[in-house]
């Protein structure tokens, strides 16, 4: 079996699917195949969660996937509430602009916007199909690019784009493999939670967002006992709050170029927000849309030593958890349920009582040890470096020299314009990336609005193809 289409994305997420919508826009005949092994598009891992506490960690105002409109989320939601729609959206008791929705609910949103895009390009003639399978290896050629999936269909293209999205730990088979993952309980799996004693220990690797998710999952399980968080600094993720506008420090001053000069400003902001009354997290808000141009134009030395010593106080200040989610981390550590320990995850230890063990290293000691707990979640986040993703496309793409590592190995190398780079270095005609996989171009390449941006800057260079 073969199929043929002018565009292939591979990946039907949040990524692919906006780039679908992006495509369907413009007034263009073309066939787009969308490759995802799931049975919706537009949900990906992170909006594929039923659990209403599961929410997005920013408000309905930050989360708009129409870069030309950023109140669409907030106008969807006010629709939909409207007609019957999330009647817990009163709990929050906040204009619709500044609620936290559940992510299950995000990904239907983001469906229907697919679903009013795909009448858009009917009129052009245009289409998007789903095909659900994986990709198990990519070619290119002079002419085009092929594809051989899961179920042994094949498919080409004139051109394909990587929109894989993120490859979270908790659930990426991995290369050089610790064996966590097969000990470990999936961070957002309810139903399996409710098997465990609702007294008993449980162990958490890694204190980000995706802990707020287990200890939300945990809650909501039925689970009253202690909750051991281990991590390498032993810091939480901030609450996201609604601080007032801040003037664009960074939009005035291009003279702050390095991460030094950055924080040694940033801070200056903070204190003299803090000083008026203001939230500190007012002048760090501003930052966002000058990532880009300050990762890019850092030097590698700069970028390691960012990566280094900055990002665990980067991300835990500025990747913030939702409200509901950070109250009900601080009601357990005020209880003493939920302890937060500084040290690294050392390996497994076997038991033979039907625990678990793992050996740790707490921060400041030489020595390790071992503790034990009646389940484990892995929830140390997103695993970025493709060499280590035990799956069959980001490995042959790597074996054939078709693909490089990204910075810092992070995500995979690809020119200004979304073009991935080869082993080589050449910029490719026919094979593109967009989102995640371009965590090291762009440092958040990962956010709602990064995405959105994305997508639509890369079927602008499309909309010539095909």
């Amino acid at each position: 079996m073969s199929q043929s289409a002018d565009i292939l994305i591979i990946g039907g997420g949040l990524s692919g699917t906006m780039l679908a919508v992006q495509l369907l826009r413009l007034p263009v005949r073309r066939k787009v195949l969308i490759i995802e092994p799931r049975n919706e598009l537009g949900r990906g891992e992170a909006y594929s969660a039923v659990e209403l506490g599961h929410t997005l960690n920013g408000n309905a105002a930050r989360m708009s996937v129409d870069p030309d409109n950023p109140d669409d989320l907030t106008q969807w939601l006010t629709e939909h509430i409207a007609g019957g729609g999330w009647p817990e959206s009163a709990e929050q008791n906040v204009p619709v602009s500044e609620l936290f929705p559940p992510r299950g609910l995000f990904g239907v949103y983001v469906q229907q916007r697919l679903v009013e895009a795909r009448r858009v390009g009917a009129r052009y003639g245009s289409s998007v199909e789903h095909i659900r399978a994986e990709v198990v290896d990519l070619q290119v050629d002079a002419d085009s690019v092929q594809l051989t999936l899961s179920n042994g269909q094949s498919l080409s293209g004139f051109c394909a784009v990587l929109a894989t999205g993120m490859f979270p730990a908790a659930r990426t088979p991995q290369k050089a493999s610790s064996g966590l993952n097969a000990a470990a309980l999936d961070p957002w799996d309810v139903a399996a939670m409710r098997q465990l004693d609702p007294q008993s220990t449980v162990m958490i690797i890694g204190s980000g967002l995706t802990m707020v998710d287990a200890v939300v999952s945990l809650e909501q399980a039925g689970h009253r006992g202690p909750i051991e968080v281990f991590s390498r600094h032993g810091l939480l993720p901030h609450v996201r709050r609604q601080p007032p506008v801040w003037i664009d420090f960074l939009g005035s001053d291009h003279s702050l170029r390095t991460p030094r000069q950055l924080l040694r400003e940033l801070r200056r902001q903070c204190r003299a927000a803090i000083a008026q009354g203001i939230d500190w997290q007012a002048p760090l808000d501003t930052v966002r849309v000058h990532i880009a141009r300050l990762w890019s134009q850092a030097t590698d030395v700069q970028r390691r030593q960012f990566v280094r010593h900055v990002r665990p106080w980067w991300e835990s200040h500025h990747h913030r958890s939702p409200p509901l989610s950070a109250k009900l981390v601080e009601r357990l550590h005020k209880e003493g349920r939920l302890r937060i320990h500084a040290a690294s995850f050392k390996g497994l230890e076997p038991r033979e009582d039907g625990s678990v063990g793992i050996r740790i290293r707490r921060r400041g000691e030489s020595e390790t040890c071992v503790v034990q707990g009646a389940a484990l979640i892995n929830s140390s986040g997103i695993e970025y470096d493709w060499r280590r993703v035990a799956r069959p496309l980001p490995q042959q793409l790597l074996v054939r020299g078709l693909v490089q590592s990204g910075p810092l190995a992070l995500g995979i190398a690809a020119a200004v314009d979304g073009a991935v780079l080869d082993a080589e270095g050449r910029a490719a005609s026919r094979l593109f990336a967009m989102g995640p996989p371009l965590r090291g171009m762009w440092w958040e390449s990962t956010a709602v609005t990064d995405v959105a941006l994305q997508a639509k800057a890369l079927a602008a260079r499309l909309s010539g193809r095909g």
